[in-house]
């Protein structure tokens, strides 16, 4: 790191230093932009350093930010950087109400300024920063206060925000670091999916609230001539300082930036313009020299060395890259099976190599004081070891996945991991059968008996599955004919969100009399819409966002156009003035809940086990499949309700938007409900679709169990917390207390408690894919032994 100095007034000296006011260029309204050839991509500044508008990424293009004349156009700053790329059919609108618009191919239309009023004009600054302005030219919105991964000269990072990488050179979207600006005066480097609390940070400024800078609100700046530093009222911590030692030509222009790279350092670059066009780009300073240095650079169960000026991953023995293209996303068992299983009469084991100098930054589940041997024998025989690092005579037992690791000379560890599978044959050899020396069969006659009757045999078959065929598929026929004489098809009414009015839906729920139940949005209650004698469920919102008409109706439009057989159906909505309620499809079932929690006697395991799958597809189509993810942030049972044939359908999805500013919103305080919601909701780190991950994992825990997450009136302390419970029973192998006496599958029920515990890791980094979850589900690919859900 390089050294830092505590400076008095700098702000003064340094911000003094600023460019005349520039002669911006206006763009009015009405005006636009196409990625289409012989159409104007972008608006430039008025020296035509920068420019705004469409840039290529992948196969299409992207809004944003970049310097011009540098090799590749070098990109500062991205609008709606995790949307996909849009085609060259997109266009970029500066609407006649003062809105800039991007318009896909598909037609839909995506802010780009979102939270600015109507504007006027717009200009790109010669600054770097894109700007709309009001009728009195007053700057209203400024892409300067939202950066992505840049800070150019004169922008600022507040306390309290963050940058977060992008995922390469070449693709813009969010990457797998940020760089805090913390409330502490801290600037401080961490991996994206960690919990953004002191063991996961790799590198900081070590301007923490010991020094001076506590007294105000610090803000991480850099300037136009190359110093970025750390300000806070009327004093300063210098970070890095550049400047010419000679006067400035008067034919160079100097440009700096300040970049959160894809590999996780904080670099300060300096691009130096000729009159002549030509363009030169250095790196002034860098946060790290050794990437290695950078957690998490290198994905699990991997770890990274720096033989020369660039890091290189490499998988632990016995593992290979999941993706070879991003090894970032780590490495996986070369083979399946668990440490302690016995397949086809062949014991599983396993040998250890060994890698020195090598270690990673998981905290060990136990430590002891033994020779390296010993060390070797004592993870081989635990089941639940998946490596050990043996260090000044202990050693330490990890279970997998590990990260953090790397190869350093001044590690005096030695790293032992198991790897190169090996079978064993079984010593057991059932017995030779008996000699029958009495029969002796002709071997000719015999093989064309054998070979007469399978013929005909097959034959038959063919025959058989021919005939059934065909009677099958006249009954689909039919069947298809009666349901179109039945049901019109065709109805539109049947696929569009339907209009209400107030008097209609109080009459529809007999003055809203019967209430079905009661959530954080409002109360449900049962009623009957006169127009087709249909039964519905209408949910009367409260505590939501007050908003214009057009706003809510484009939210439940978004709502509405989710189909899925495992998500409860919106049927319409009504609006007048601060009424709003919503018109779902009535579950005559009830929830989840009542099945787990107030039932007589357990439901079936079989059916409990198609719940968890039909969960399961249900978050998979929000989180991946429609048009828009969907993060849900309260997954319940009281949220899964049941239809006529107990399928399993989520409730209440996609209403993030509508909740009231005090609650924060979905990046950072949405904290659904006690029990279910990801430790991540109570810390300053990102939400991302691993919340809801969490949240399944224990439903499916309760659904195992049919038992409530935390519990009181228990036999013992242990059963109080279900993750925990579950847990060790499934390390001391009694997953039958889980149960009763219930007869279950126990591969089944292995499975789901192994899913279940990977689900709820407070590290969101450990949680699977909702896609993996179902493939685990389904018993399609195996499932590693789970860590403990809750880190020592």
């Amino acid at each position: 790191m390089a050294s830092v100095w505590f400076v008095f007034f700098l702000p003064l000296l340094c911000v003094g230093v600023r460019a005349q006011p520039e002669k911006a260029k206006l763009i009015s309204l009405n005006s636009s932009l196409s990625p289409k050839y012989g159409s104007p991509m972008g608006w430039a500044s008025p020296s035509g350093l920068f420019a705004f508008g469409f840039y290529p990424q992948g196969s299409g293009f992207s809004v944003g930010i970049w310097l011009v004349g540098t090799d590749e156009n070098t990109v500062v700053w991205t609008a709606n950087r995790d949307d996909p790329p849009a085609s060259a059919n997109a266009k970029l609108y500066f609407t006649e109400d003062g809105k800039l618009l991007l318009q896909t191919e598909e037609g839909s239309e995506i802010s780009i300024t979102d939270g600015s009023g109507p504007a006027v004009a717009a200009s790109m600054l010669d600054s770097g920063s894109f700007v709309l302005y009001d009728q009195n030219l007053s700057v209203i919105w400024n892409s300067f206060s939202y950066p992505t991964d840049t800070l150019l000269g004169g922008q600022n990072l507040d306390s309290n925000k963050k940058m977060v990488s992008s995922e390469s050179r070449s693709n813009h979207s969010s990457g797998w670091f940020f760089l805090a600006m913390q409330g502490d005066g801290n600037l401080v480097s961490y991996p994206v999916n960690s919990s953004g609390e002191s063991d996961d940070s790799y590198w900081s400024s070590g301007t923490s609230s010991a020094s001076r800078l506590n007294f105000y609100s610090t803000q991480l700046s850099l300037n136009t001539e190359g110093a970025l530093y750390l300000s806070s009222g009327m004093s300063s911590l210098i970070i890095q300082t550049f400047r010419n030692s000679s006067n400035p030509s008067k034919n160079k222009t100097t440009i700096y930036r300040a970049t959160f790279d894809p590999d996780g350092i904080f670099r300060l670059y300096s691009h130096r313009f000729e009159n002549n066009g030509s363009s030169n780009e250095s790196i002034v300073w860098s946060s790290l020299s050794d990437q290695c240095d950078v957690k998490g650079f290198c994905g699990f169960n991997s770890y990274c060395s720096n033989p020369g000026a660039k890091a290189e991953c490499h998988c632990l023995p016995g593992f290979a890259f999941n993706n070879p293209s991003e090894k970032i996303r780590g490495c996986s068992r070369i083979f399946n099976g668990d440490d302690c299983s016995k397949m086809n009469n062949q014991l599983i084991s396993y040998n250890i190599t060994t890698l020195e100098n090598t270690g990673w930054g998981d905290y060990p589940y136990y430590k002891k004081s033994m020779k390296m041997e010993e060390c070797s024998k004592f993870c081989l025989d635990d089941c639940n070891c998946g490596a050990a690092l043996y260090r000044n005579g202990s050693c330490y037992k990890y279970k997998l996945p590990v990260r953090y690791g790397r190869i350093n000379r001044n590690e005096t560890a030695t790293a032992l991991l198991k790897g190169h599978l090996q079978r064993v044959k079984s010593a057991y050899r059932p017995p030779p059968a008996p000699m029958n020396t009495e029969v002796k069969i002709d071997g000719k006659k015999t093989l064309i008996l054998v070979l007469s009757l399978s013929l005909g045999s097959i034959a038959f078959l063919c025959l058989v599955i021919a005939i059934s065929s065909f009677w099958v598929y006249r009954h689909q026929v039919w069947s298809y004919r009666q349901l179109s004489e039945e049901v019109n098809l065709g109805s539109t009414e049947e696929f569009t969100l339907q209009s209400f009015s107030y008097d209609e839906l109080e009459k529809a729920t007999d003055g809203f009399r019967e209430e079905l139940g009661r959530g954080c949005y409002g109360a449900v209650y049962k009623g009957t819409i006169e127009r087709d004698n249909k039964v519905v469920a209408v949910k009367r919102l409260e505590k939501v966002v007050e908003q214009g008409e057009k706003e809510f109706q484009a939210e439940m439009t978004a709502i509405g156009q989710t189909h899925h057989r495992n998500l409860v159906r919106l049927l319409g909505f009504c609006i007048e003035g601060s009424k709003k309620l919503l018109v779902y499809e009535f579950m005559r079932n009830g929830s989840l809940a009542d099945l787990l929690f107030n039932a007589e006697k357990r439901s079936i395991w079989k059916v409990r086990v198609r719940i968890a799958l039909e969960l399961a597809r249900g978050i998979l189509y929000l989180h991946e499949e429609c048009e828009s993810q969907i993060v849900h942030c309260d997954i319940k049972p009281q949220n899964i309700l049941m239809d006529d044939a107990w399928t399993a359908k989520i409730s209440d999805f996609g209403f993030s938007k509508l909740l009231m500013p005090n609650q924060e919103g979905i990046v950072t305080g949405i904290r659904g409900t006690a029990g279910y919601s990801a430790p991540e909701w109570h810390k300053n780190t990102l939400i991302s679709v691993k919340a809801d991950i969490y949240s399944f994992g224990v439903v499916l825990l309760e659904i195992v169990c049919c038992r409530r997450s935390i519990e009181v009136k228990v036999s013992t302390a242990d059963e109080i917390i279900l993750s925990s419970w579950v847990y060790g029973c499934l390390v001391a192998r009694e997953l039958d207390k889980l149960v009763g006496d219930e007869q279950v599958e126990f591969k089944s029920l292995e499975r789901m408690v192994k899913v279940g515990l990977w689900c709820v890791q407070d590290d969101p980094a450990l949680r699977p894919s909702m896609k993996n979850v179902i493939l685990m589900l389904e018993g399609t690919v195996d499932i590693p032994f789970p860590p403990s859900p809750t880190p020592l």
